[in-house]
């Protein structure tokens, strides 16, 4: 028998919802662009706009967010570091979905955003503990500590990379499906070193070195994988 909506139902739904609105908000600012306002949250979260107003007028109200005179939305301090909780959440559990319960790297996101609000910090510690405390998710993208700090890595695309060097992969601009079906398909994996031996003039493609075998891939692919600056 279903059991009727309560206010801690509803209530659960509420906070759901405000930490999807922090998570976006955060990831959007940390991408440099200059002003986020209703129309980049509304575009990026894919609702109403009008409807994203009204739940940032509420976070306003507590403190999470702040309007500027120019309808710029900004996180405060209060907002950037329940933020940073959520994604330390959310990238950890990602990590214990691949390491421990052998998922493909291509079907985590899902389930990591519906664990995500699982709001248990002894959880989440005991977690990190278990996993030998690690620093970056499966996509190669830092995870905060429980201060909300994280471990900065210089990367650049492929395409910028020099020839003729040993590179290791360490992150992805584009986390799509679709992508990281194609990298599982051909094999490259975080972590994983490659050199770039030959860029083709008329297309851009690259022909790289990987595991002692040669594996060419578009330009496209190419600039989409991050790697350390030698």
């Amino acid at each position: 028998m279903d059991k009727p909506c309560t206010f801690g139902t509803m209530q659960h739904f509420a906070n759901l919802s405000e930490e999807n609105y922090l998570k976006t908000l955060y990831k959007l600012e940390s991408k440099q662009i200059k002003k986020v306002n209703n129309i980049a949250l509304s575009k990026a979260l894919e609702l109403n706009p009008a409807t994203v107003l009204e739940m940032v007028r509420k976070m306003s109200e507590r403190k999470l967010v702040e309007i500027l005179a120019d309808k710029t939305i900004q996180l405060t301090e209060k907002g950037k570091k329940k933020a940073l909780q959520i994604i330390r959440r959310h990238r950890i559990w990602e990590v214990f979905l691949v390491d421990k319960l052998n998922y493909k790297w291509n079907e985590v996101h899902d389930l990591a955003e519906q664990l995500e609000h699982i709001e248990s910090d002894d959880l989440v510690k005991r977690l990190e503990t278990f996993l030998g405390f690690p620093s970056v998710d499966p996509h190669g993208d830092p995870i905060p500590d429980e201060n909300g700090k994280m471990k900065i890595i210089k990367k650049q695309p492929l395409t910028e990379a020099p020839q003729k060097k040993k590179l290791m992969i360490t992150g992805l601009r584009n986390s799509s499906d679709d992508f990281l079906r194609y990298l599982d398909r051909i094999g490259l994996f975080i972590g994983e070193t490659v050199e770039v031996a030959e860029v083709e003039d008329f297309d851009r493609s690259l022909t790289i070195l990987h595991k002692k075998k040669s594996l060419t891939i578009s330009h496209e692919a190419a600039d989409n994988l991050l790697v350390n600056i030698p």
